[in-house]
Order: C-alpha cells, then structure tokens, then sequence
C-alpha cells in the first residue's frame, strides 16, 4: 500500500507543479519583466502558423497563440507539429524582447514543449 502511495504521489507531483504555473496570456502582457527570461506555460489556440529555418538550416517554426484577452508569439525548433486552429498548452522560455538583426521582437515563448489539449484529454476538449 506504501509502496501505491509512493508512486502515485511520484507520478502526480510534475502535473500539480504544471498546473499551479499555468499563466494567462494577460498576465504574461501585463508583467512582461516579471516573467521575462522565466519557463511559462501557456495555453491558447494556435493561429498563423509560419514554416522556416534557422541560421543552422535546421527545420523551424512560429505562430501566434491566442486566448480570448491576449496574443503572443510561440517559436520552436523542429518539424511543425500543430496545425490552425488546436488548442495547445505551451512550456517555453518568455522572452519580454529580442533583437533578430534590425527587428525587434516582443513577448515571445521559445517552446520547449507543445501539447494539443486534444491528445491529452480528448473529453476536455470539444
């Protein structure tokens, strides 16, 4: 029984840590300096997506993740894994701004992970 106890407490302990942290994109655009070089995790609904490479020639993407109050820019390395319209939760890194050559670029996540809702829990998600 101790045993039981012991590895569902192991399996459970990340998914209360992702869940208290979960932010709303508000609060990312509100108090940009407090989170800014800070891991997040975000949820909203993808939009724009936009296929390119970076300076490595390796495969990278961009869109904009949306709720109902805010928008922010999600990049990630990798082949495309979402598509217009999912849902997603996002764990990046938030950057409050960023200088890509002349451009400046603000409040942007560099994921590190991106989830559609759909697979996680598909009953959740209509």
């Amino acid at each position: 029984m101790v045993l039981l106890l012991s590895l569902l407490v192991f399996i459970a302990a990340p998914l209360l840590v992702h869940a208290s942290s979960l932010l709303e994109i508000t609060e990312l655009l509100t108090h940009p300096e407090q989170y800014d070089h800070q891991e997040v995790v975000v949820t909203g609904q993808v939009t724009n997506v936009q296929l390119a490479t970076n300076r490595h020639g390796e495969p990278a993407y961009g869109f904009l993740l949306k709720d109902q109050a805010g928008t922010l820019k999600i990049i990630s390395l990798g082949q495309v894994e979402v598509r217009e319209g999912d849902q997603v939760i996002v764990e990046g890194v938030f950057s409050r701004l960023r200088q890509a050559g002349r451009t400046v670029i603000y409040n942007e996540i560099k994921a590190l992970s991106i989830k559609p809702m759909s697979r996680l829990n598909p009953d959740l998600v209509g």
